[in-house]
């Protein structure tokens, strides 16, 4: 049996978010939890046993995901899985506030940008209340639940994806219609800027392996297909890096997404978005051929061979 979607409405631009919950080996799931809002609340405590809740494994820590982990655990003392990155960020926030600074400034932000930036993001209305008591989903997922989790790195740098036999549900790594801009940060275990260029590109390798199974997307009802979601997410990235390619050239990150915008893109969590995306154009147009390489190996290749090459040339 699938497990049950749960489509929740969210504040936020992307619209609808979807966590899914399950009985598994008599072991009640909820996988990702919905935004910290009243409304999402009273969804979950009216739609499913929240007493009789045991786990609560999370895709990624962004807001629309994780946003009620904290209260879940609080209120009904179940136990939070989240990814090891993620993790790693709560854990050393100090230390990965320092690092995104650094970032922010190889990439061309001001020092004032930066400073707004740092306070944006330690506002909860961006990262709310994480869980205290969490473990860690590639490690401590119990064996008896028969769900592997997956490192699908390229919109964040922990998504996960978590699979049984015949589905698995994604996140935002499988996705129709929607551009998910992968975000710029740093990586805690090298003290460098997360890649997300190349993760993405690995990743292709991995959600493959996906075909055939039932897929559970993060956003909206589902999905035409694995194959289609790549496709189509690797086409946007391809029209957009055609678009932009005459200004990453001569401009910065920030400058580009200036040129593109002409000035509309103010608030700094939002410019931030936009400059991660550029970052991973510009990384795409300096090394196009990891993501040809890992498209060829998925037999993807021959369907944006024409865009590839009108993105490149």
């Amino acid at each position: 049996m699938l497990p049950t979607r749960h489509s929740l409405a969210t504040p936020y631009p992307v619209g609808p978010v979807n966590c899914y919950s399950a009985e598994i080996n008599g072991q009640p799931v909820l996988f990702d939890t919905g935004p910290p809002t009243a409304e999402t609340k009273q969804y979950l405590q009216q739609h499913l046993d929240l007493q009789q809740l045991q786990h609560v494994l999370l895709t990624h820590c962004h807001i629309d995901h994780y946003g009620l982990a904290a209260w879940l655990e609080r209120e009904y003392s179940c136990t939070i899985y989240l990814p090891y990155r993620d993790a790693l960020k709560i854990n050393r926030h100090a230390e990965r506030l320092d690092g995104m600074e650094t970032i922010l400034q190889e990439v061309g932000f001001s020092k004032s940008f930066i400073i707004a930036f740092r306070n944006a993001i330690d506002n909860d209305s961006i990262f709310p209340e994480f869980p205290q008591r969490f473990k860690i989903a590639e490690q401590d997922l119990p064996a008896e639940l028969g769900i592997e989790s997956l490192l699908c790195p390229g919109h964040s740098q922990s998504d996960l994806v978590y699979s049984a036999e015949n589905w698995a549900i994604t996140g935002d790594t499988m996705l129709d219609d929607i551009f998910q801009t992968p975000m710029l940060d740093i990586d805690l275990l090298t003290g460098k800027r997360f890649d997300n260029y190349r993760s993405y590109c690995q990743t292709i390798g991995k959600l493959v392996r996906l075909r055939g199974r039932h897929i559970l997307p993060g956003h909206k009802d589902s999905i035409v297909s694995v194959d289609h979601s790549i496709c189509q997410y690797v086409g946007k990235l391809l029209e957009r890096a055609r678009r932009s390619r005459n200004y990453t050239e001569e401009l910065n990150a920030p400058e580009v997404v200036e040129k593109l915008f002409g000035g509309t893109v103010e608030e700094p969590f939002l410019k931030y978005l936009k400059t991660s995306e550029i970052v991973f154009i510009q990384d795409f147009l300096n090394d196009p051929q990891p993501l040809k390489t890992a498209l060829e190996t998925a037999g993807l290749y021959p369907q944006l061979a024409d865009q590839f090459d009108r993105a490149v040339r």
